[in-house]
């Protein structure tokens, strides 16, 4: 109840009762007076109380609700700064595929691109499998690797080719008493979003065509912010 209400009401009646002492005694309006303000005084004690507990819960739950909203606001933060993470995490390249079919491939006249035609794992679609072209998906750190398997009767030489440029490469020449090469080679590379890699075999030379031992892998070490 509101304190002027009160204050109000309490007029009120004592307006009435003067009224209606203008005719009684005064030995009447005394004891009338002991009898009725004791009570009212009583009553505005405990009004007064109730006000007083009203307003520190009023404190209290205005409290509750600043710390109610500071948590939301922490809460907030934290789903944005998940969201952040899964956003920069999310983008997932991996790649390795095998040179496929058999015998070898090559030698041929002129330097080819070597297709490996059996994908073993493609995530992010990064590699083309009809025309042997890796294609940076997001600018970052790139892991590279290729092995070959060759007949040493003959000259083996391939090159990890970007947009056009020579990378880094493995050769090995043919001899007349070894009767197969292996090698190989990796690199770490800062790509661009649309960078092109894809393995060059060299005019002359040759590898096995097989599902197991010609690969070429890559890996996306690290993402950038495009």
């Amino acid at each position: 109840m509101n304190f002027t209400i009160v204050l109000s009401m309490l007029l009120y009646c004592s307006l009435i009762l003067a009224q209606d002492d203008v005719n009684v005694p005064e030995t009447e309006r005394t004891s009338e007076t002991q009898s009725c303000f004791p009570d009212m005084c009583e009553f505005l004690k405990e009004f007064g109380a109730i006000k007083e507990k009203q307003r520190v819960m009023e404190t209290r739950l205005k409290d509750s609700e600043t710390r109610l909203k500071d948590s939301e606001t922490r809460l907030k933060d934290s789903e944005n700064q998940i969201l952040e993470l899964k956003s920069k995490e999310k983008t997932m390249v991996v790649f390795s595929a095998a040179a496929g079919g058999s015998g070898h491939t090559g030698p041929f006249d002129t330097d080819k691109t070597l297709v490996y035609r059996v994908v073993k794992t493609n995530i992010g679609n990064a590699y083309s499998q009809s025309t042997g072209t890796f294609t940076a998906p997001v600018p970052g750190i790139y892991y590279f690797t290729f092995f070959y398997n060759a007949a040493g009767s003959q000259r083996v030489s391939l090159t990890l080719m970007k947009n056009l440029q020579a990378v880094v490469k493995t050769t090995d020449n043919s001899t007349s008493y070894d009767g197969a090469d292996n090698g190989g080679n990796a690199v770490f590379l800062q790509l661009q979003q649309g960078d092109q890699l894809y393995m060059h075999l060299h005019a002359n030379s040759h590898v096995r065509a097989d599902s197991f031992t010609t690969t070429f892998s890559a890996l996306l070490v690290r993402q950038f912010e495009q």
